[in-house]
């Protein structure tokens, strides 16, 4: 099983729409798909149970009950783990701690970005990250075209020389389909291929296939 972590200490910052979207994206290739929500107002499994049957099954996990964090479906292919929002350093450590790699989501905001610089500080010393056992991707998300923000996000991104590993545009769609329980991967029409297309570079590198970046596989 491999395992994706969806997290920042920032709240409001798509990680439900995230570990949603990329859940769904793997169900829909085939894959058997587990959603871990480790968050209190449990998006996720409530996203779950508006899911219709026609659609690919995900299995829901509940992990808000930090005692429960570890448990998981046998025979899953991909557990992808929904976090809280103000992540504290022991609930980081517990998840990191399951994780395979994580994924950081921000907006392109003086709060996101100020949020995050401190996530990836307070994460930097927990033993997998620091071993290197955990890769860490930024995911520029619910980007507006044109938005000034984004000068200042992409400063953000060269100065930590790290680049995000896809830009999301802000989309209606995305609050539409989710509350039919479904994602925009659930869909074939033309105008949600072209949406799906800026999540490509996260699933092409989460699946092992090269999109010519110098880093390694995922897993």
């Amino acid at each position: 099983m491999k395992t994706l972590l969806i997290a920042n200490q920032k709240g409001g910052c798509g990680k439900t729409l995230t570990a949603i979207t990329l859940a769904s994206a793997l169900a829909n290739k085939g894959y058997k798909v587990a959603l871990a929500d480790a968050d209190q107002q449990k998006s996720s499994l409530q996203w779950l149970k508006l899911r219709p049957t026609t659609a690919p099954s995900i299995i829901p996990v509940d992990w808000r009950d930090e005692q429960s964090i570890g448990e998981s479906p046998k025979k899953v292919d991909w557990l992808i783990i929904d976090a809280p929002g103000a992540l504290s350093s022991e609930q980081a450590q517990q998840l990191i701690a399951e994780s395979h790699a994580l994924i950081v989501p921000l907006q392109a905001s003086f709060f996101d970005i100020d949020s995050t610089r401190r996530f990836l500080k307070q994460i930097e010393d927990i033993k997998r990250i620091r071993k290197g056992k955990v890769e860490i991707q930024l995911l520029a998300n619910r980007v507006k075209t044109g938005a000034s923000s984004q000068t200042q996000i992409q400063e953000f991104f060269d100065k930590i020389e790290q680049q995000p590993i896809a830009w999301i545009n802000e989309r209606s769609a995305y609050a539409q389909l989710a509350m039919q329980g479904l994602s925009v991967f659930d869909k074939n029409q033309k105008q949600f291929l072209i949406i799906q297309q800026q999540w490509e570079p996260i699933l092409k590198q989460l699946l092992g296939q090269n999109v010519g970046q110098d880093k390694q596989d995922w897993f």
